[in-house]
């Protein structure tokens, strides 16, 4: 959906370009729109918070160091690392890495942002916590999420629109609200996922 690998049929729209069909240089001016939150959080372990942080803004000409230091602590702010930039990764857990990438994601105030299994390694509090971040920022910033997981919880507590996948039939084969389809469904892989029945 980013691009990473095109598409041998079909569209993916994203501000009204198909990523699809364009150019490298047009994909790469769309991508600057996208923030994009791995499963693992993705931190370069030799940088710093800020470092890492900064990372996607390395390509932008004009920024200041001062501006580029004020951007870093909002973003780092946001996910409540405030007074961590100069950490290293390996100094943090697992749920501050999480938030650390997240900052890191939301650092070119991205209209759509991506999530690998946000939750996949953390606690439960920790995992509600990230959630809670996740409905903030779809919330308050108008910020477009797609979540990629299983995890039900996150389902159930986000998302306004889910769509189910099959590796059988390597296609959709649900999509809408998330609580209707765990009430109505004549598909019995939908009825059992939704409803965790194994």
């Amino acid at each position: 959906m980013i691009g990473l690998y095109r598409a041998y049929t079909g569209k993916v729209v994203m501000n009204g370009v198909d990523i699809m069909s364009v150019d490298d240089d047009i994909l790469k001016k769309v991508r600057t729109g996208i923030g994009v939150l791995f499963q693992s959080g993705a931190l370069i372990g030799s940088m710093t918070l800020s470092e890492n942080v900064s990372l996607p803004l390395s390509d932008l000409k004009g920024l200041s160091p001062e501006f580029i230091r004020l951007l870093i602590k909002i973003k780092l702010g946001m996910v409540n690392l405030a007074g961590y930039d100069h950490h290293y990764p390996a100094e943090l857990s697992g749920g501050m890495k999480k938030r650390a990438g997240l900052a890191r994601a939301m650092v070119m105030d991205p209209t759509i942002l991506f999530f690998d299994e946000p939750s996949a390694g953390l606690d439960p509090v920790t995992s509600a916590e990230i959630y809670d971040m996740i409905k903030s920022i779809n919330e308050n910033l108008g910020t477009t999420m797609v979540i990629v997981t299983h995890d039900l919880d996150l389902i159930f507590r986000i998302a306004h629109r889910v769509i189910m996948l099959d590796k059988e039939v390597k296609g959709i084969i649900a999509e809408g609200d998330p609580h209707e389809l765990k009430e109505v469904t004549s598909d019995p892989r939908v009825y059992n996922f939704f409803n965790r029945k194994y």
